[in-house]
């Protein structure tokens, strides 16, 4: 498939291209003195919490808007991304402060012109084809191809999203997205990774336990995760870890791929992933939509296949789960959110509770 136009991008700018809540949070202790001070993780979602992270709003003034920093990498990220992509800004801030927050925005990043500057708060108009925000709402409204969310702490809940953690990692994730609009399904033959992407209930640890024994080629990637072992029979895909060693190896660089899903920490070493390709196996690994396309961030010959089932099946395996209830209403919750994941994957295979039509249509496809 080829396209003949550059690719848009449309940037939110509030804690993706200036601080708003770090700046806002500095202030405070330095106006109030709060010991211990407050810190950004106190701001775990948006909007008033009923805590002492509430004064926050009370510095968002003129002033504010005028003096916000901008964020540690962000010019040279916005000088990047316009080498890859026509860059747009969409930004919501009060009316009485647009002219300074327009001003903010032209003189701090030249690269985009004026006419790509756009106020307002429905960004779920926008035309574009990737939108880069914060606001988890406008990522799961938007109308983008590829809504992406800077994870920052008020949105660590979100699942079943694509999600970055840096302006690094988008970059690599817009290199994926151009790159696929010009390959080919030649391109996706005999892969050196394949990834099974889709939503909680799809089928895909049984799929891949039958893809292993139908084929020789795979050998399973293991995920480390603070889910409680006791609450899944998934265990021969999953290394146990508690959440403050999970968090050691994200810390430490450990994985190259972490993130929450259903209220739980997964993540894959690059070590693993590296011993099965030296092995001369074919890496088979079941990961949400972010540990997919950081796959293909990091190595190149991965496929990933969605495998799409009807909802209602959906939820009857989720609820048939040995889990918690709060466990089983995230998973629930994120199934919408992940069907859009569809449209991104390289493959998209139908499981209709066929274990073995499905798991041959995929090797089909595959080799």
């Amino acid at each position: 498939m080829s396209r003949r136009f550059r690719m848009t991008t449309a940037l939110d700018v509030d804690d993706v291209l200036l601080e708003c809540v770090p700046y806002a949070i500095k202030l405070a202790n330095e106006k109030y003195n709060f010991d211990p001070p407050l810190t950004i993780y106190e701001v775990d979602r948006w909007g008033k919490l009923g805590t002492r992270a509430d004064v926050i709003f009370e510095f968002f003034t003129e002033e504010f808007f005028r003096t916000q920093p901008v964020i540690a990498g962000a010019k040279e990220f916005v000088r990047k991304l316009s080498q890859m992509t026509e860059v747009f800004v969409c930004t919501s801030v009060y009316p009485q402060f647009m002219s300074i927050r327009a001003e903010v925005i032209m003189r701090e990043f030249p690269e985009i012109p004026p006419e790509n500057i756009y106020m307002g708060s429905r960004k779920d108009k926008l035309n574009v084809d990737i939108l880069f925000d914060d606001g988890m709402h406008n990522v799961l409204n938007s109308n983008a191809a590829y809504p992406i969310l800077m994870r920052r702490p008020w949105n660590q809940r979100a699942t079943g999203m694509l999600a970055v953690n840096n302006y690094d990692e988008f970059l690599k994730l817009v290199e994926v997205i151009t790159t696929s609009y010009s390959a080919t399904k030649d391109d996706y033959k005999n892969p050196s990774i394949v990834a099974l992407v889709g939503p909680s209930g799809s089928g895909k640890t049984k799929i891949a336990g039958e893809l292993i024994e139908k084929c020789d080629k795979f050998e399973k990637l293991l995920s480390y995760t603070t889910i409680d072992p006791t609450s899944t029979t998934e265990d021969d895909w999953y290394n146990y870890v508690d959440k403050n060693e999970f968090f050691d190896m994200v810390e430490s660089g450990e994985l190259f791929e972490s993130t929450m899903y259903a209220g739980h920490g997964f993540g894959s070493k690059k070590s693993d992933v590296d011993d099965i390709l030296k092995s001369g196996k074919t890496v088979l690994a079941i990961m949400d939509i972010c540990g997919a396309m950081s796959l293909k961030t990091h190595y190149k010959d991965v496929v990933t296949v969605y495998v799409k089932r009807d909802k209602r099946e959906l939820l009857s395996s989720i609820l048939e789960k040995n889990s918690t209830n709060e466990d089983k209403v995230n998973r629930i919750i994120s199934i919408d959110d992940e069907r859009r994941n569809e449209e991104i994957c390289d493959y998209v295979v139908e499981n209709n509770g066929d274990y073995d039509k499905t798991t041959n249509k995929i090797l089909e496809l595959l080799f």
